[in-house]
């Protein structure tokens, strides 16, 4: 059709663009004008009157009617003339038509409303909205969009139209044809369509620049694929979907796809296989959907085998999906498969991100770092790196933090798949020892920066991990603590009595640094056992008295505690070594003072005595405080208290004194304990001005050596004291110290007791004296 062919309008046969001119003379007004009046471009209005645009949405006739001030019966014919220059329906006649919907679609609905408040804003806005939905394979991302254009269809007037784009495919579909096809489904005949790609490209713009079109790129390969068919104005909104995040594409509104929540899930699976079987084992579905992973695709095809079997219930398929060897298998259902859709990500991976794919499932941990892939692939940082974002880009690793990333469960398996049967045996092992030594090494040097006479890595040492400082490597202890902690497990069943115990070893400090890992127990009882193994009783002895650190401190298992000590001091005795069995006895008096009752406090009073002979004895300047503070401490509880200043008073003499043959880190924690069980003497005589004075003075030597529970507990006694004193504001001012400090350290149940402090601080109560164990 050409800019005169004629359309019937009323009795007037006439083309939109010639009826708009005259209608223009008419009113006798310049395309300025007339532009100024309807708020429409000359540029969008010259197009319409040449031809060009033979068309025109309604809004836009709407603003050129009121502002020609039209007569109804004019309007009337102007609207119809340009609804009869409009094409046929995108999508009719087989061309770029829409692909079958979900009956059952579930859920989604925050990426609905997104979309749904892009079709409404573009038509207001003048300009051509574009969104990318992004995802890992199986995540519903053509269900999505499809869904989305069945619902928001009837906003786009003129067409709705659907190109699989092939992304996955080896050879993707080139942006030309797409285009070609497109311009066909939006009414230009074929012998009008440009020859070149770039003039195709301004052709499609040209027509969508006033044409209120639903537009979907499905399954697009990358961002240099899509760019030619984003319009660049106009009414309409395209959707584009990729397993790739397509950043490098303009202006666009990202929409990221991940798995779904548990109810969704599981609402999904309910409505594929009814809801009669899925409220017969409500249990039995939740469980389906977590061996699913909650992945659309898998739970998708779960619902389809359960409806192919109506023998089987939904037990009976969560069995057969437990097992982790034949999850992917069980995952498939004619021609859908989970792996066959992580096969095709897969494909498209560079060699080395390849390699680095299959080998990451041997990683123990859910999370893994840059450093620990370079291990693994064999490649430097930099390539890691690239090869780990490849990964993220095109959906087979999630990257949940800014520095680590994550396999879903299920690409886990198929990972774990391919190393099988890509991979020669001796080359998994070998890179799962390359990996595991690299983790024990690390945790070592780590692990190092904590204990006195060490401190920072040796000179020369450059491994892929920076650990400039102590915050640096307890950033790395605790982010890779599964790994080394695994890898750890590893050594002890291959026999590695040596490696196990030196890392142990270079645990004990950091330990008292992160209490609350829960992991403490199980690394001292794999190197009392290494111990034992190498049939060295000394050692051994050490590394009971670590487990028995461990008991008392981290689990409050004291009868485990004590046996644990003294099965200790009974090994030191045989080997001879007065200074390993004072420690024993000031470890058992640990586990026994923590068991409370005074009988006991007698006995750990006892224990600890005769650890501080054996120790003086044995001139251990480290060990010698810690006994001598225990024993003070169980007299403060006996309410001896002026017993217990004489012993403390004589140890911050000790400590105090020049050349004391302990290093400066002992030496400052052990007189901030000192100092600090001073006051609780002196809060007990009800000298609360010394109380609080020895508080003060304890605090920078604990914080010299920040174990959190000891400056918490000094914090909140110097609180108590202060409310004594009358001293409210400085007392609240304190205790909000404490609570940020365990806060920052995750510590739960302290945060809750100092919050009850000062609940009582704000209704005039008197806040208590903490007895939290700290020597």
């Amino acid at each position: 059709m050409s800019a005169v062919d004629p359309v019937e309008s009323g009795t007037v046969t006439i083309a939109f663009g010639p009826l708009l001119r005259s209608l223009r003379h008419e009113a006798q007004l310049t395309m300025e004008k007339l532009s100024h009046a309807s708020g429409i471009s000359e540029r969008a209005i010259g197009d319409m009157e040449r031809g060009t645009s033979r068309g025109p949405q309604r809004r836009t006739v709407q603003a050129l009617a009121k502002a020609l001030n039209l007569a109804p019966q004019q309007a009337r014919a102007l609207a119809e003339a340009a609804q009869a220059g409009r094409p046929r329906p995108a999508g009719t006649g087989g061309v770029c038509e829409f692909p079958r919907g979900t009956g059952d679609f579930t859920g989604r609905a925050a990426e609905l409303d997104v979309l749904r408040e892009l079709a409404e804003g573009p038509a207001a806005a003048g300009t051509a909205g574009v969104a990318t939905i992004s995802g890992p394979a199986g995540t519903g991302k053509t269900t999505l969009v499809v869904h989305a254009a069945e619902h928001l269809g009837s906003g786009f007037p003129d067409g709705r139209l659907y190109v699989d784009l092939r992304g996955m495919d080896p050879v993707p579909l080139e942006p030309a044809i797409a285009l070609a096809r497109m311009l066909k489904a939006l009414g230009v005949a074929e012998r009008r369509i440009a020859g070149e790609e770039n003039e195709r490209a301004g052709q499609y713009r040209a027509v969508l620049r006033e044409r209120r079109c639903l537009i979907v790129l499905d399954n697009a390969a990358g961002e240099a694929q899509v760019r030619p068919l984003l319009p660049a104005a106009g009414p309409g909104l395209t959707l584009i979907t990729s397993r790739r995040s397509l950043a490098g594409l303009e202006g666009v509104r990202q929409i990221p796809l991940a798995p779904l929540p548990d109810d969704e899930a599981a609402t999904l699976l309910a409505a594929i296989i009814g809801r009669q079987r899925a409220e017969a084992d409500p249990r039995g579905l939740a469980e389906v959907v977590r061996l699913c992973g909650n992945l659309p695709l898998a739970v998708r095809i779960a619902g389809n085998r359960l409806q192919s079997r109506p023998d089987w219930n939904l037990r009976q398929l969560a069995g057969r999906l437990g097992d982790q060897e034949r999850r992917l298998e069980a995952l498939s259902a004619g021609d859908l498969a989970v792996a066959g859709a992580f096969q095709l990500s897969y494909r498209q991976l560079s060699l080395t991100a390849q390699r680095l794919f299959r080998r990451l499932a041997l990683a123990a941990a859910p999370d893994f770092r840059v450093p620990m892939a370079a291990v693994l692939a064999e490649v430097d940082l930099f390539e890691a790196e690239d090869a780990l974002e490849e990964l993220v880009e095109l959906g087979l690793l999630q990257a949940p933090f800014a520095v680590a990333y994550r396999f879903h469960d299920l690409v886990r398996l198929y990972a774990r798949a391919r190393l099988s049967e890509q991979e020669p045996i001796e080359e998994q092992r070998a890179a799962r020892r390359r990996m595991e030594s690299w983790l024990l090494e690390t945790a070592v040097v780590a692990g190092r920066w904590f204990e006195p006479g060490f401190g920072a890595p040796p000179e020369g040492w450059s491994e892929l991990v920076t650990l400039a400082d102590a915050d640096q490597a307890e950033a790395w202890l605790r982010g890779e603590s599964e790994g080394w902690l695994a890898a750890l497990r590893s050594a002890a069943r291959g026999g590695e009595h040596a490696r196990v115990i030196e890392v142990a070893e270079s645990m004990h400090w950091f330990s008292d640094r992160w209490i609350h890992w829960g992991h403490w127990r199980e690394v001292f009882e794999l190197s009392s056992a290494a111990a034992r193994a190498l049939a060295d009783p000394l050692l051994e002895a050490v590394h009971l008295n670590y487990l028995s650190w461990a008991y008392s401190i981290t689990e409050r298992r004291y009868p485990e505690a004590e046996r644990a000590a003294l099965a200790a001091f009974e090994l030191a005795g045989k080997a001879g070594d007065a200074r390993q069995e004072g420690w024993s006895l000031t470890y058992a008096a640990w586990a026994v003072r923590d068991s409370a009752g005074a009988g006991d406090l007698e006995r750990a009073a006892r224990h600890a005595t005769r650890g501080a002979e054996l120790l003086r004895q044995a001139g251990d300047a480290e060990g010698y405080p810690q006994a001598v503070l225990t024993s003070a401490d169980c007299l403060s509880r006996l309410r001896r208290a002026e017993e217990s200043l004489a012993e403390l008073t004589e140890l911050v003499g000790v400590l105090r004194a020049p050349g004391y043959g302990a290093a400066p880190a002992i030496v400052t924690f052990s007189l901030g304990c000192a100092l600090d069980v001073m006051g609780d003497n002196y809060a007990a005589l009800g000298r609360h001005r010394e109380a609080a004075e020895h508080y003060r003075l304890a605090l920078p030597q604990l914080k010299a050596h920040p174990i959190t529970r000891a400056i918490g507990r000094t914090l909140r006694n110097l609180a108590a004291v202060l409310c004594r004193l009358g001293e409210v504001e400085s007392a609240r001012r304190v205790l909000d110290e404490a609570r940020a400090l365990y806060e920052e350290a995750g510590q739960g149940e302290s945060v809750a007791a100092v919050l009850e402090d000062l609940a009582d601080l704000e209704r005039g109560g008197v806040v208590l004296l903490s007895r939290e164990v700290v020597v």
